[in-house]
């Protein structure tokens, strides 16, 4: 296993869209965060509260999302693309060990990037609003969530790649999961649609991040529990795929 891990890695920091989209994944996530705190410093709304110091610098993660969601995408379906998934499937014929070392590789880098990425935009907005009453404990908190439900996009990527094998089909089928449809489902009328559109995808896994729908009747990690619910079945159907549909 050590072996299919050093060669995913391999393939994944050599593809020069890897690092092209984790540049933008950061880049979003510090701009948006610094574009919205300044905007925020400049309208003259007097002293901005920890929390809501916290969530404005934090509002990236919307877009940072779907970016870090078309790299886990890609990780699986370029192969498919360019025909090299049958030169891996030779080295590794066990299909779930392949697919396991890909999201085990892509899941530490998206985490660990993610994170940081976080620590950044926070780093940035809090010192342009500069909020009072913010421990250093509460920004490290708030950075490893949005790195985990960041990561947790990733994944999504991964599985619906994985489901749907055709790039631009893979990164359709995530922005309609991740932000059209949870908007969609925010308009159903009554409350069963109220509790459709808080258990939908990102709807649900956005609770975990500071700034969340506070309205939400979820807490926060149940809420990132349901959303890895939706990314357990994308990943579990692709995976039941791989095994039977030729490369």
């Amino acid at each position: 296993m050590i072996d299919i891990l050093r060669s995913e890695w391999t393939k994944l920091r050599s593809v020069r869209s890897t690092v092209w989209t984790l540049v933008v994944t950061a880049a979003m996530m510090v701009g948006f965060g610094a574009l919205l705190a300044a905007s925020i410093r400049g309208s003259g709304r007097g002293p901005v509260d920890a929390a809501q110091a916290l969530g404005v610098s934090l509002l990236g993660v919307m877009f940072a999302a779907l970016s870090i969601a078309t790299l886990g995408v890609l990780v699986i379906s370029s192969e498919y693309r360019t025909g090299g998934i049958r030169t891996s499937l030779m080295a590794v014929p066990r299909r779930l060990s392949l697919l396991t070392a890909k999201i085990a590789v892509f899941s530490a880098t998206a985490l660990v990037v993610c994170t940081l990425s976080a620590a950044g935009a926070l780093a940035v907005g809090l010192a342009i609003m500069q909020p009072a009453g913010v421990s250093a404990g509460e920004v490290a908190w708030a950075a490893v969530r949005a790195g985990l439900y960041l990561t947790a996009c990733g994944l999504f990527g991964v599985g619906l790649g994985t489901l749907v094998r055709h790039t631009p089909g893979a990164i359709v089928s995530a922005i309609a999961l991740m932000m059209v449809l949870p908007l969609v489902a925010r308009q159903l009328p009554g409350q069963w649609g109220r509790t459709v559109a808080e258990y939908f995808t990102t709807n649900a896994g956005q609770l975990i991040v500071p700034g969340g729908d506070p309205g939400s009747s979820l807490a926060p990690w149940a809420g990132f529990g349901v959303y890895l619910v939706w990314i357990a079945v994308a990943v579990a159907a692709g995976a039941v795929l791989m095994q039977r549909r030729d490369a």
